[in-house]
């Protein structure tokens, strides 16, 4: 079992560093950045406000957890992130760039894996290579042979060594995920979104997925945002967690989580992350009973 560190909160928020010191310091560069980011879908009467004003860097590499009342904007501060929404106000900026300006290696998995039914597994996770350059280019020649090879050696990775010829109709719920996350690996996206990847499982199929994507992680290093309701999940997974306040979300929260890694899931039970787990717990409780940005205005 690894021991979480012995300290009396378990997340520290980041704190900017005073004058000079803070120009000297190099910081990673941002994978994602908000500033001032807000959605609003729909007009006039009809109008509604999903996204408040909101900011938010994401360096390269980093592993963030959202979490926050239902409704609360998770889901769209990820789609913004993807370019699937454009933002109401102010920029979006992914990969060094506006979303709208360049087209970013992204690897996406939800809640639903949606495997195509008459594609066997080996060929669903290889999809992404016969859509996305440079690998689309080379998909005829190298589909049987070097993209054949990473399928494999990512199934491997996540348990599902000699499936590959099986059809999605074939594999239970928790396996599915499992190749829904080699499918969002496969192209080596710079980012990866996750929207609830875990929720539709059972308890123990849930810290199984929790492991493996720890190992993904660790051996791959893409940026990732991860949206959950599972708090464990947000501490287990996070180097940083982000709290959102009720619709219109805003990050009310910003703090690392320095457990140091591999993590394991009886270090869930000890007494630092059943502490973290509370905090977040009334954050996100007072979040839900205090009025939100259209109602104090």
């Amino acid at each position: 079992m690894v021991s979480s560190p012995s300290y009396a909160s378990p997340l520290v928020a980041s704190q900017p560093l005073p004058g000079a010191a803070a120009a000297a310091a190099v910081a990673p560069a941002a994978a994602i950045e908000l500033s001032q980011a807000s959605v609003t879908f729909g007009q006039g009467a009809n109008s509604v406000p999903a996204l408040a004003q909101t900011s938010l860097r994401i360096a390269e590499g980093e592993f963030v957890a959202l979490v926050g009342p239902s409704g609360c904007g998770k889901s769209t501060i990820l789609r913004l992130a993807s370019g699937l929404v454009k933002p109401t106000s102010g920029v979006v900026v992914v990969g060094g760039r506006e979303v709208a300006a360049r087209a970013l290696r992204v690897g996406m998995a939800f809640q639903n894996p949606t495997m195509l039914p008459w594609l066997t597994i080996e060929r669903n996770i290889m999809l992404p290579l016969k859509i996305v350059q440079p690998f689309r280019s080379q998909y005829a020649k190298e589909k049987n042979g070097a993209f054949r090879d990473r399928a494999h050696a990512l199934l491997a990775q996540v348990g599902l060594k000699g499936f590959a010829s099986k059809f999605p109709w074939q594999l239970s719920g928790g396996m599915l995920q499992r190749a829904n996350l080699c499918r969002a690996l496969i192209h080596e996206p710079r980012l990866l979104l996750l929207d609830e990847p875990f929720g539709a499982l059972d308890q123990f199929t849930r810290e199984e997925l929790w492991a493996i994507m720890q190992e993904l992680w660790l051996a791959h290093r893409p940026t990732v945002l991860l949206v959950t309701h599972d708090l464990r999940e947000a501490g287990f997974l996070g180097s940083r967690i982000c709290v959102m306040s009720a619709r219109p979300g805003r990050i009310i929260d910003d703090a690392a989580v320095d457990f140091a890694r591999p993590r394991s899931i009886a270090m869930t039970f000890e007494p630092d992350f059943v502490a973290l787990n509370q905090r977040l717990r009334e954050l996100i409780v007072d979040a839900r009973a205090a009025p939100s940005v259209a109602e104090s205005v």
